[in-house]
């Protein structure tokens, strides 16, 4: 009987280590899936300083020191930390899964911890660290089993729901599409009511832009829509200069001006990239500003989101590839679930926030890859994406605010996953999703639903039904919840 043919790459480098035949791919689908799913996430490049660059701690610091925000800088080490942790899951998991900074946990730690009273930057992100640190050990011990069944999957549905409008919101604010009404509701529509200046229409120009570029299936639509919406700004400047609605203090004198950067074809291109955040983490920092509870609570509450997101997304970039087990899991799990957690920590160590795996992957895998090489060309690309942080700096918030609501309307689409007649989950799971944007906090989104998932529950009598640590987290978040009441109690300052 004649042996069949083998595949070009069998006995190559590449063939032994990625086992690219084996799973019924070549180096040209790897290579072409690699640079879809770089393209499809790219965006996060210019979003992750958008969201965490922008924001002053409660010290009013921004990340990197300095009187304003240094996007380059955010931008560039964003790019690193993705590329190295995406290059590192390549070649350890052998897993078409790419990592960077992750959205809704970036809009956490710039809104619901580094702006608690006394926070910095560096206690905010030392708590990123630790979270990853713990999820580490968690997945090195098994406990990531108890951990994951213990949290009812509807009510992590609403975290994620919850964090969505959160991001749509700040999207709109930012953009100026909605803001505060000067002795009125909480908001108001523009300017006085109305879509007043050359900027709000970019941003509603740019918003249309990328949702047509989604519903058209057109991959790395939101990464288009940025550049797209970016072009159309700086036309609209060049002819109309419209300035920024602030001047040099900071104090707003253009109300229908730019936010953030007034666009304008940039000096340079590509720079060498300033790498100044890495390092610049406190690890227990926040535990003498804020107290052991709070900053407990938080921890877990980044290790929740963090945690769920990344077993999920595994699993379905593993299914769209066919790559799943006959339990439903994908080769080399456990490899996949350590990588992830150090990216974690990786991400709060380079104070970029916490990497994650993300699902554009999948975009990767629809073109045909299988293997962790895939993953090496992705993270390459990010590699090389660090040299070009100056463009970041051109990019206004209308140009990229609406890619923020995109995001947060496929982030809303898990909604229909909550039974909303459960009244048990329906509550909390309304609470945990409309708190987080009507109080700007996720943690009090999450604290909320909780503690009402723990209260409906008893009331009910139904005590054994709640997981001991659905228990611990609900006291504990009752205790944040009344933190200054106690410490008047106990006479504590």
């Amino acid at each position: 009987m004649s042996t069949p043919a083998r595949p070009s790459t069998e006995g190559s480098v590449l063939e032994r280590h990625f086992k690219i035949a084996e799973r019924g791919s070549t180096i040209g689908r790897e290579i072409r899936g690699g640079i879809a799913t770089f393209f499809t996430m790219a965006y996060i490049v210019v979003l992750n300083p958008l969201i965490i660059g922008t924001q002053t701690d409660s010290t009013g610091g921004f990340l990197g020191g300095g009187d304003g925000p240094n996007l380059a800088m955010v931008a560039a080490t964003t790019a690193l930390v993705a590329g190295a942790m995406t290059l590192l899951m390549g070649v350890v998991a052998n897993y078409p899964l790419a990592l960077a900074a992750g959205l809704g946990l970036n809009a956490f730690v710039a809104f619901g911890v580094a702006k608690l009273p006394e926070m910095t930057w560096a206690d905010a992100m030392g708590l990123v660290v630790l979270e990853g640190l713990i999820i580490l050990v968690l997945v090195l011990t098994g406990f990531r089993k108890a951990v994951l069944h213990a949290v009812p999957a509807p009510l992590k549905t609403a975290i994620s729901v919850g964090i969505g409008l959160f991001i749509t919101i700040v999207g709109l604010v930012d953009a100026g599409f909605v803001r505060k009404a000067e002795g009125g509701p909480l908001g108001e529509l523009g300017v006085g009511g109305f879509l007043a200046g050359w900027p709000l229409l970019v941003f509603v120009v740019g918003l249309f832009i990328i949702i047509t570029l989604h519903v058209r299936g057109v991959r790395g639509a939101i990464l288009y829509g940025i550049l797209g919406t970016t072009v159309l700004a700086i036309v609209v400047e060049a002819i109309f200069s419209v300035g920024s609605q602030t001047n040099a203090q900071g104090e707003m004198v253009n109300p229908t001006g730019w936010g953030l950067n007034v666009p304008a074809i940039p000096t340079n291109f590509v720079d060498p990239p300033d790498f100044g955040l890495l390092g610049d983490f406190s690890l227990l920092g926040s535990f003498d500003k804020i107290g052991i509870i709070s900053a407990s609570l938080l921890v877990f509450t980044i290790l929740l989101a963090d945690f769920f997101d990344t077993m999920g997304t595994m699993v379905a970039v593993g299914a769209e590839g066919d790559l799943l087990d006959e339990e439903g899991n994908p080769p080399n799990s456990q490899k996949i679930l350590i990588v992830d957690s150090l990216a974690a920590a990786a991400g709060g160590a380079a104070s970029v926030s916490s990497n994650t795996s993300y699902i554009e992957s999948a975009s990767g895998v629809g073109e045909g890859a299988r293997t962790g090489l895939a993953s090496v060309v992705t993270g390459i690309l990010f590699l090389l994406a660090t040299f070009l942080s100056p463009l970041v700096a051109v990019v206004p918030y209308e140009a990229a605010t609406p890619a923020l609501v995109l995001v947060g309307f496929l982030m809303m689409q898990q909604v229909r996953d909550i039974d909303w007649d459960d009244l048990e989950i329906a509550i909390p799971a309304f609470l945990t999703i409309i708190l987080m944007p009507f109080t700007y906090s996720i943690t009090a989104g999450i604290g909320a639903g909780f503690v009402t998932y723990v209260f409906i529950k008893a009331v009910r009598g139904k005590f054994s039904a709640i997981h001991p640590l659905m228990w611990l987290v609900g006291v504990l978040f009752v205790l944040y919840f009344a933190i200054d009441p106690i410490k008047g109690i106990l006479g504590v300052g």
